[in-house]
């Protein structure tokens, strides 16, 4: 397998020097910094390190898990060691999901570039790799225990546990003589690419290809249109995407040797360009139509759901947990457009960040904020709001609109976009690049803009007395006239809550406290907003659905989890969306079903932040009641048949001998009537290639509000099923027919190429099924 890279591995003086072994620092917190030796493998794909020179060794990462390499600079953790170490010598490791960064200090600023050019390098190489590759190569080194490059029948026996195959050894010793042409008694390189072909052979898609072929070689280009007609529902535009299809998806040199000639040339389709084909983003469930920003982006900021966090500061628990500008990073980075920042007065003038009353750690302010303004456009274009609690001194609520204004620059909205009073929020569109600021506010936004006006007019006086101009009289009676509210201004010479300098920085996102539906129809206006918990949220749900809805089409409504979630878990943010709230605050440090859902929701239009609600919660008019929806609505009936799985993961790892006995489950969130589940049975012992072949049927009331989540589970007689992988998505962005769900791990990284084959099936009004 080695040789199978060697060709293409990126190979200079910084990975061979790698490859060598470096000792360096690794670095968890200010008490907690040992020496340890790090070196890359020979594969140019792990990295191992050791406690010393020469001692035994363990991987501590592999390439693929890495995002990205940072500068010692931009790490907290090494910025606040930096008497100790030069932040020259140091650098962060960045993994995909929510696993821990990892913090190095080589012995010199030589070595320290070596690694992070290097590690960069590789990256990038990884990630040009196709998946294909990539999939052949980790599989060869989980399985060459002994990593000499060749593979023996017993490396070949424990992959196949690894994998999750339980077959026969005479079966498994015949595929292993096939792929060994060398007849060397291993497999190397190309060997184990035919021996993993071998064990890879889909005989479901096999049958379904046979059916639309009428000599089983290929399909024809009218065999395949009638497929994608027929199964795909591809309707009118099915001709035209037959042809692109072939041209992506037949191979060049198809492996079957009466085509070898034909293919794309021909516009047929061989059974490996089907496969292809199926496995591709066109064959996903998810319609990659949704993938790109394709909603209308020119409405009102209240007509969208807005990806929220919750404490974003916190990467751990809510009382004892680490507070750090990684939050910040990893929420923006993963589409969240809402973040919140608890502030308090901090030692030297300098406020700072952290959840007020618990032990949590400390970070300051000024750095959340250069954080914000560094990471708030890298995922998405659409803008960001600050969520401002804000418990600070007059001095420092200075401070604090003191940086926002100097670190965010123009990138911070401090006035409407014309400088005149609005009827309506603007649109995300409108927006584009801009932070705005929420949080409390002295006056109203018209009050802002008359006094801005006024002292315009003041300034323009002052201009014409120093050109000489005898209007003093004038000018006074003027300015009299121009301030009606001067008592009032001599009121508030008196300190108030929140200092002027700040206040004026929330423009279309004052917050005001909620009293009830007329309350806030009678005497609040469309830029104001309030805050609910959980538990007040779903109350009025209960109580007064359909005036929730009336309410949040017309002005903004944030949710956030319950005090009592001390360990930062979460709620199902799905029936908040029901009666339209918008911003649905969640703790996106926590992984499990909760996020798995607000995930789905938000894959769509370019993981952009903003999700387009449905016409009937954007009406201030709406009948609709999330509880109680008028029957029938535009009721829908799924037939879901879970086919097959393909190469599902190990749960437990350190269980070598163990094989999952796979079932799958499909979950419906929606209105409350919608909100269902039903399972597959067992396959016993088969986590490799488990066929199912059964169908489950739904009856969905209201599919507009509708998300679906395929979980994949290990059966346990003795205890709760434990968890491989899940899928959530949008039931607006579900294509039909014959599709792959590709799974994701609890923290939402591909666990590719796992993967669970179904067909889906969607007609028009309900039929029977259980619900």
């Amino acid at each position: 397998m080695a040789s199978l890279l060697q060709g293409r591995l990126p190979v200079n003086q910084d990975v061979l020097l790698m490859q060598k072994g470096t000792l360096m620092r690794k670095v968890r917190s200010k008490s907690w910094k040992k020496l340890r030796y790090f070196r890359l493998q020979e594969d140019g794909m792990t990295v191992w390190h050791a406690r010393q020179v020469g001692g035994r060794a363990k991987p501590s990462f592999s390439i693929s898990d890495v995002e990205t390499v940072r500068e010692g600079h931009e790490s907290e953790l090494l910025r606040s060691l930096a008497e100790e170490f030069p932040l020259e010598q140091g650098f962060t490791v960045v993994f995909h999901g929510r696993r821990s960064n990892l913090d190095l200090v080589a012995n010199s600023v030589e070595e320290a570039q070596i690694w992070m050019q290097g590690l960069q390098l590789l990256v990038d190489f990884v990630t040009s790799m196709d998946q294909q590759e990539r999939l052949d190569h980790d599989w060869f080194q989980r399985g060459d225990k002994d990593q000499d490059g060749r593979m023996s029948f017993q490396e070949v026996q424990r992959l196949l546990h690894l994998m999750n195959v339980e077959m026969e050894q005479e079966y498994a010793f015949q595929l292993f003589q096939a792929a060994d042409m060398s007849q060397s008694d291993t497999l190397e390189g190309e060997e184990f690419i035919e021996f993993y072909k071998a064990l890879t052979k889909r005989a479901e898609v096999q049958e379904l290809f046979e059916n639309f072929s009428a000599d089983g070689q290929k399909l024809t280009l009218l065999e395949f249109v009638d497929f994608l007609q027929e199964e795909q529902k591809e309707g009118d535009r099915a001709s035209d995407l037959a042809l692109e299809l072939i041209d992506s998806y037949e191979p060049s040199d198809s492996v079957s040797p009466p085509l070898h000639t034909l293919g794309k040339l021909r516009h047929v389709l061989s059974v490996d360009g089907f496969l292809s084909y199926l496995c591709s983003k066109d064959g996903d469930i998810f319609n990659p139509a949704c993938l790109p920003v394709y909603q209308d982006m020119t409405q009102p900021l209240n007509h969208y759901y807005i990806n929220s966090s919750h404490n974003t500061y916190l990467v751990g628990d809510q009382l004892c947990g680490q507070s750090s500008v990684e939050g910040y990073i990893r929420a923006l980075k993963r589409g969240c457009r809402c973040v919140e920042v608890d502030i308090w007065d901090g030692p030297n003038g300098e406020p700072i960040v952290y959840h007020g009353h618990t032990l949590t750690s400390r970070i300051l302010f000024k750095e959340v904020v250069a954080t914000v303004a560094q990471y708030a456009f890298q995922t998405s274009d659409y803008p960001v709001i600050l969520s401002l609690e804000i418990h600070c001194s007059w001095e420092q609520q200075e401070t604090i609109a003191q940086h926002l204004t100097e670190i965010l620059g123009e990138q911070l909205l401090s006035t409407t976009l014309d400088g005149l009073l609005p009827t309506q929020l603007p649109s995300p569109e409108e927006l584009r690049r801009k932070i705005l600021v929420k949080g409390k506010k002295l006056r109203t936004l018209e009050e802002d803009l008359e006094e801005e006006e006024e002292e315009e007019l003041e300034s323009e006086l002052e201009r014409e007395q120093e050109a000489g101009l005898e209007l003093e009289a004038q000018s006074e009676a003027e300015t009299q006239e121009l301030s009606p509210r001067s008592k009032d201004k001599k009121e508030k010479k008196s300190t108030p809550i929140m200092c002027p300098s700040l206040s004026t920085l929330v423009v279309y996102m004052k917050t005001v406290s909620f009293h009830s539906f007329t309350h806030s129809r009678e005497h609040y206006r469309f830029y104001e907003l309030s805050s609910f918990s959980e538990t007040k949220a779903r109350r009025l749900i209960k109580e007064a659905g359909n005036e929730f809805v009336q309410h949040t089409a017309w002005q903004l409504s944030r949710v956030y989890p319950s005090g009592l979630r001390t360990d930062s878990s979460n709620y199902n943010p799905q029936e908040l969306w029901n009666a339209g709230c918008q911003m649905v605050a969640m703790n996106v440090q926590t992984a499990g079903l909760e996020m798995d859902i607000c995930d789905g929701l938000f894959r769509q239009n370019g993981g952009c932040g903003y999700v387009l609600k449905p016409d009937f919660l954007r009406d201030t008019q709406s009948s609709f009641h999330p509880e109680r929806p008028i029957s029938p609505f535009k009721a829908r009936t799924l037939l879901v048949q879970v086919i097959s799985g393909q190469q599902l993961p190990k749960v437990d790892k350190a269980k070598e001998g163990s094989i999952v006995d796979p079932l799958v489950r499909v979950e419906v969130f929606g209105i409350r009537p919608d909100t269902t589940r039903q399972e597959t049975s067992y396959v016993e012992n088969n986590g490799f290639n488990p066929y199912w072949g059964q169908t489950l049927c739904f009856r969905v009331l209201v599919p507009e509000l509708a998300l679906l989540r395929f979980v994949v589970k290990d059966y346990n007689w003795r205890s709760r099923n434990d968890f491989v992988g899940q899928y959530t998505l949008p039931w607006t962005c579900m294509q039909q027919g014959y599709r792959h769900i590709h799974l994701l791990s609890k923290d939402g990284t591909s666990l590719h190429p796992a993967s669970i084959f179904v067909h889906i099936c969607i007609r028009e009004g309900l039929e029977g099924g259980e619900s």
